[in-house]
């Protein structure tokens, strides 16, 4: 089935396996929380002209959509539809939601086989549920590292604010028919991997086709939301373990560069896809 012209880029990556880029409206961040640590004398000429009044950042919701012969798997379902007025001003939330933006470019979410977040902070796993509460995806399993589950519904009030856990709690039996522990292959030519350092459970998803050819795309969610954070030293303060994230994206991020995968970055409205190249002791994205 070919993609819709509605998606905003598609990827033929070979051997029948196909990455479409959904993004399911945008959100504002505190700046200063996305650049962490990193002072402002460095990162402030960065985005200035996404900052609002209010100092925060603006952040697309982007998702995949991943047609393989096997069949379809979400990436990410964004904040989702179950959200009042205060939360949507708050967070300067605007847009569709994934099951809207889904139809508009194409797909029905009953088509969908596998849904597999990243991790399940509320921009990330607000989409599960439709407006009524029932399940957006009837006919998908959920993908989820078991460890993020189990901090997604704990109690530490470090962590709790970035959940919204009377929601998880209404998803949790779905959830768990697809906890994952460790590195899985989830349908044929996508695999989960565990990153850790943004969250407990934090994971990547990579995307392999077949044939001559054939491409690998990977989404490191939280690890790699802009294309500054191609710097591994440069964490947020929303990272729970910063120097796991600085670990790990060091040495998934020369994997990326050197084999050439193609990188679709978690939160970048303007140019979301693109490739990371080795520059000295880091690394430099470049848009495609």
């Amino acid at each position: 089935m070919a993609m819709h012209d509605a998606v905003d880029w598609a990827e033929d990556l070979g051997g029948g396996v196909r990455v479409a880029l959904i993004q399911a409206g945008t959100f504002r961040s505190d700046a200063g929380a996305l650049f962490g640590p990193v002072p402002w004398v460095l990162w402030g000429g960065l985005a200035t002209d996404e900052v609002d009044d209010k100092r925060r950042l603006l952040q697309a919701l982007n998702c995949l959509l991943i047609e393989t012969p096997s069949g379809r798997v979400l990436v990410e379902t964004g904040i989702g539809a179950r959200v009042d007025d205060k939360t949507r001003a708050m967070r300067g939330y605007e847009g569709p939601w994934i099951g809207t933006a889904l139809e508009t470019a194409g797909f029905l979410p009953e088509s969908i086989n596998v849904v597999a977040m990243s991790h399940l902070h509320f921009d990330h796993a607000g989409g599960l549920l439709r407006p009524d509460g029932s399940k957006a995806f009837p006919h998908a399993k959920i993908v989820a590292q078991r460890a993020e589950w189990e901090v997604a519904l704990g109690d530490n009030p470090r962590l709790v604010a970035s959940y919204v856990q009377p929601e998880l709690r209404l998803v949790e039996k779905w959830g768990a028919q697809g906890w994952a522990d460790g590195e899985q292959e989830i349908m044929p030519g996508v695999t989960v991997v565990p990153t850790g350092g943004h969250s407990a459970g934090h994971q990547a998803v990579v995307v392999r086709g077949t044939g001559d050819g054939a491409g690998t795309l990977a989404f490191f969610g939280d690890l790699m939301m802009r294309p500054w954070a191609a710097n591994p030293r440069w964490v947020t303060s929303f990272d729970d373990f910063p120097l796991d994230s600085v670990a790990r994206k060091a040495e998934l991020f020369a994997q990326a560069a050197d084999e050439g995968w193609i990188v679709v970055l978690s939160h970048e409205a303007r140019h979301p896809v693109g490739r990371l190249v080795r520059d000295r002791d880091r690394f430099r994205y470049e848009a495609i």
